[in-house]
Formats: C-alpha cells, structure tokens, sequence
C-alpha cells in the first residue's frame, strides 16, 4: 500500500486519527499494514484512554509482555460486562478471606493460613496443588501484604510475622494487645493498626528488623492503613466512632500528623479500604458507601471526587488499574462494580453471589482477570471472552 510508503513519523500521526476498529480494518489489508499497525506505538494513546489496559496514569506500562492491541481488546469487554465467571476454590465455613496477585501466582488467606497457587496461563485458573503455605498464627489473618522477599501478614492474635517467601524461615513478634486489623509494607518499614485504637511502625532492614520504631495512639480503632509511594507519609482509616477525623496523614519519620482528610464524615463511617495512585493521589471507602478520590495537591479537606454505592451497602475494598479504572466490593450478594473516574454513574455490576448475602472481603485484578474473595468462595471473572459468550 502507497499510505505504508510514508515516513514513519507521519504514518503514526495519520494512524492516530483512526479508532480501534478502523485501526483493525486498515490492519488487514495487507502484511505490511498488520505488522506496521500491530506496534505498540499505534496503540498507546487508545490504550491510555481506555480502562485497564496495564498503562498508568503517568505512562508506565505493568504489563510489556502483553501487546496493547491485545490488551484494548480486552479492555473492551471490561466496558460492556463481557466475560465468563468461574468459581476457582471452595470452602465450608465462611471467612474474612483476604487476596493479593504477585504475577501468576495467587495469595489466599483462609483462617490462620495463607495459601500461594499458581495460575494456569492458559485460563487464569488455580493449579490443583498449593505451591506454598504460610502458617503460625493462633487466630484468623486479617490483612497480609507482599513484597519481593516477604509475605508480612497480621493477625486476630495480636502478632505479625514476617515470612521469607523463598525458604520456611519466618519471624513473628507480638505487635498489638488486640487484633491486628491492617498491614502495609514499603521500603524497609511496616504500618500496622489495630483494634487497641494504635498504629506502629516497623523496621523491615537488616540492622533493626522487627523493631518498633514508633507507636502512635489514634484514639479509635484503625481498619486500614497505606504507605505512600514517596515513603514520607502513610494514612490512617478508622472506625470514626470518637471525635477524630477517620482519615488521617502521618509523618512517617517523625510520626507527627500531617492532615487530616475530610470534614464531614457521619459517625460510624469506618473507612475499610485505602488504594494509593500516586504520591498525592488516593482513593478510600468504607460503611458510608463512597468511594471517595483525594488529591493532597489539591485540598485535604475534600475530595476532589465521589463515588455512590447505588444500593447503600458499605465497600469493603477497592482496587485501581491506577488509571481510569475502580473496582469495588460490596458488602451484600457478591456485589463487585466498576467505575470509570470520567463518569459519575456505575459503568458495570457482578452479582456474584445472588442467593447469599456475602460481603467482597477482598479483590485483585490484572488486565484480562478479576479475582474475588467472599465468605466461603473465589471466583474469577475471565474478561477474555469473546463478546457472543457469556455476558455477566
């Protein structure tokens, strides 16, 4: 074709004017149309715009291995509810079951243990036998969080104990006089918070591990922590059943209070879940039913957006394709939802569990999966399917 005869630069600024189906039509003209439309770089800025395409905000691409062609089809059964649902693993008693997705393998925690599964690359389904377990706690875990070399989890025993995720080698140290609620990790330092109204910190490097570097009293009891990305703050949400703000920004050094987030927060609104996009930028939810963006930048004391639970259950947890993308779950029937930060209304809804009213104690995603843990149950949405399969 005379158009693939063009300067390169020039093919990629007419190319770019084309939509994702005109961009596919023009692609089988010829080889040298469906190699030269096939790059990356023709699908970058489509990409970008659309949701969970594994490029952030800022340009970073998570997932390199997988073409964006491929990825913005995807993308597209994620608008239109497009995919096939799966239970993935059983249970008979029900749980507060919390999920973490490092790569392919799956992290599970059921009652004291934490259970790691491979995922068939085939089909986002759990291999049959666990490739690893993590153990020694008397209570049930609450929250565990990863990172390259440990699996930190925290427990209903007031203990939190760090594990090595390449040996058996684990160390465990009594953080809190009453259950541990939230756990987070980012370089070299741990936030946990507890029902006994503290947060603490730890030190995860060689020459203090397991120290507690501060102990800071909150007041209330604390449901969720989050360490920033920059590692100078991390927040704090708690049940907001005393006179104190639910959110809250600390200094992570210093331990002093930063800010506080919000100003018109009803009493009982217990802030569950807290997801980090950038240094400035986060997202909450919790028993108000928001799920509420904050940009530090902007003004700490109100959000910037606001999201609205359509049926007034609360949200247990979010999670963000650090882009356009927010899923959630609800706190009734299995309920997972998607929203797209550019409109106001719900963009779609899975009802997992219509016949039990089960809360989403946890969710993770990747580009082609969403993974969510009920009660007594996980399940997979599989967004790879063609459009003439199953629609929710």
């Amino acid at each position: 074709m005379f158009l693939f005869q063009l300067p390169e630069d020039v093919l990629f600024l007419v190319l770019s004017y084309l939509d994702p189906r005109s961009l596919c039509r023009l692609s089988q003209a010829c080889k040298r149309s469906y190699m030269f439309i096939s790059r990356d770089a023709v699908w970058r800025k489509i990409a970008k715009d659309n949701i969970n395409t594994g490029l952030t905000r800022q340009g970073i691409d998570l997932c390199p291995s997988i073409p964006l062609k491929d990825r913005v089809r995807v993308s597209h059964n994620w608008i239109h509810g497009v995919c096939r649902k799966e239970i993935l693993l059983k249970w008979k008693i029900n749980l507060l079951p919390w999920i973490q997705l490092d790569c392919d393998v799956l992290y599970l925690s059921q009652a004291a243990n934490i259970s790691a599964y491979h995922l068939r690359a085939e089909g986002g389904k759990l291999q049959n036998n666990r490739v690893a377990l993590f153990s020694g706690h008397q209570e049930d875990v609450c929250r565990f969080t990863l990172t390259d070399t440990h699996l930190i989890s925290a427990g209903g025993d007031g203990k939190i104990i760090v594990h090595d995720r390449g040996s058996d080698y684990s160390v465990e140290f009594y953080g809190h006089n009453q259950e541990v609620n939230c756990i987070d990790c980012k370089g070299g330092v741990i936030v946990s918070g507890s029902r006994d109204k503290t947060a603490k910190i730890w030190a995860l490097t060689p020459d203090r591990f397991g120290q507690c570097l501060h102990t800071i009293p909150t007041y209330d009891r604390v449901w969720s922590v989050a360490i920033s990305p920059s590692l100078c703050n991390f927040v704090t949400g708690t049940a907001c059943c005393e006179n104190f703000a639910p959110l809250r920004i600390w200094d992570t050094e210093r331990c002093h209070l930063v800010s506080c987030l919000g100003t018109e927060f009803r009493r009982g609104a217990g802030v569950l879940d807290i997801a980090y996009e950038s240094p400035f930028q986060l997202l909450t939810c919790g028993y108000d039913t928001f799920i509420r963006y904050w940009d530090l930048r902007v003004c700490s004391r109100k959000c910037v957006m606001e999201w609205e639970e359509p049926h007034d259950s609360a949200l247990y947890c979010i999670k963000t394709d650090k882009n356009h993308m927010i899923a959630s779950g609800s706190s009734y029937y299995g309920v997972v939802r998607l929203w797209d930060k550019r409109q106001t209304r719900c963009l779609q809804m899975f009802q997992l569990a219509p016949t039990t009213s089960s809360p989403v104690y946890s969710l993770c995603l990747n580009t082609t999966h969403l993974y969510a843990a009920l009660a007594s149950v996980l399940y997979s949405l599989d967004f790879r399917t063609a459009a003439a399969q199953s629609r929710k």
